[in-house]
């Protein structure tokens, strides 16, 4: 079925040369830009935060660039796709079974997941289905219907307070494709990777036999601030170097608002500094940690005057970062 090609590189303000630094760079700047807490135009902010996600999962995910670069460079943004023969085994595209049955493919379609037909397609797992179980009922054949798989996208703030989440599935009834509506409870702790099972929104069951399931694999959208450990938030703070030599309070963002930590003196790069509790939450309500990474940045022109003060401090300083 064909989709609607997504180019990534033109999403992101890229070129398709760019480094996996500039591509992180470029993702987190907009990202801060349409994040749905501060973007005033929230709806559109929030559709387009899900597509630079959508082209981060993608490019900064060195295997998934690879395979999407191998589409070309040809490709008109907009236009019709089809994929090519030899992603469905990539992308987990093909069918595996649970119990009796045979494997085979269908299609099935997602909305309201955060990803698009086209990511879906290429990367997802929509068109992953389980085998069936049979049982006997009323002197005929009951059959299980299969399981079916997606992805869906998750924010920080919803792994944080958790949230319900309106998911249409779409697939085929004879020549034409039939829509349902579902309701998807988004617990708070989900883990990226975990699956939300929604019961009887899978395949349609034949002979009287129950329908199958629904699990949607959560995949953690990716935040302009924070990256995610465990139920750890990690983020980086850049210090100065007098901040790091001589210590300093410093504000730092957090998913319910800022907060101020201490840098103790004689702070070195890449130290990290815990503050407890203020993490994604558990599974037992207790909370994971806020990790601040220190990265001491230099600037990268100085006055003449401020010249004169690193001479004289390299001058007077018994410092030997080379003993």
């Amino acid at each position: 079925m064909p989709v609607q090609y997504k180019d990534y590189y033109e999403i992101l303000g890229v070129p398709r040369t760019a480094t996996e630094a500039d591509i992180k760079k470029a993702f987190r700047k907009l990202a801060r830009e349409y994040h749905p807490d501060v973007a005033k135009d929230k709806k559109k902010a929030e559709e387009k935060f899900k597509e630079l996600n959508e082209a981060y999962e993608v490019l900064g995910d060195s295997a998934k660039r690879k395979k999407y670069d191998e589409l070309g460079a040809n490709w008109k943004s907009g236009a019709e796709f089809r994929p090519p023969p030899g992603w469905e085994t990539f992308s987990g595209g093909q069918s595996r079974h649970r119990g009796g049955g045979d494997a085979q493919e269908f299609e099935f379609q997602f909305g309201g997941t955060g990803f698009s037909d086209f990511f879906e397609q290429l990367f997802g797992s929509r068109m992953r289905g389980f085998g069936s179980h049979a049982r006997f009922a009323e002197d005929e054949m009951a059959e299980r219907g299969r399981d079916i798989e997606g992805d869906i996208l998750v924010t920080l703030e919803e792994a944080m307070r958790g949230s319900v989440r309106a998911v249409s599935v779409r697939r085929p009834v004879g020549r034409s494709m039939k829509s349902e509506t579902c309701k998807v409870r988004i617990p708070p702790g989900v883990t990226d990777g975990q699956k939300l099972r929604v019961a009887g929104r899978g395949e349609a069951g034949r002979g009287g036999g129950d329908a199958g399931d629904l699990y949607l694999r959560v995949r953690l959208a990716k935040h302009p601030d924070f990256d995610v450990e465990d139920h750890n938030l990690i983020y980086e703070a850049e210090l100065a170097p007098w901040e790091a030599v001589l210590g300093a309070s410093l504000s730092v963002p957090t998913l319910e608002g800022r907060v101020n930590i201490k840098i103790p003196a004689g702070t070195q790069s890449g130290q990290k500094l815990r503050v407890r509790g203020r993490g994604l939450p558990t599974r037992d309500s207790s909370r994971g940690d806020l990790l601040v990474v220190t990265r001491i940045a230099v600037p990268a022109k100085v006055s003449e005057p401020e010249k004169k003060l690193w001479e004289q401090l390299a001058h007077e300083s018994k410092f030997n970062p080379r003993p």
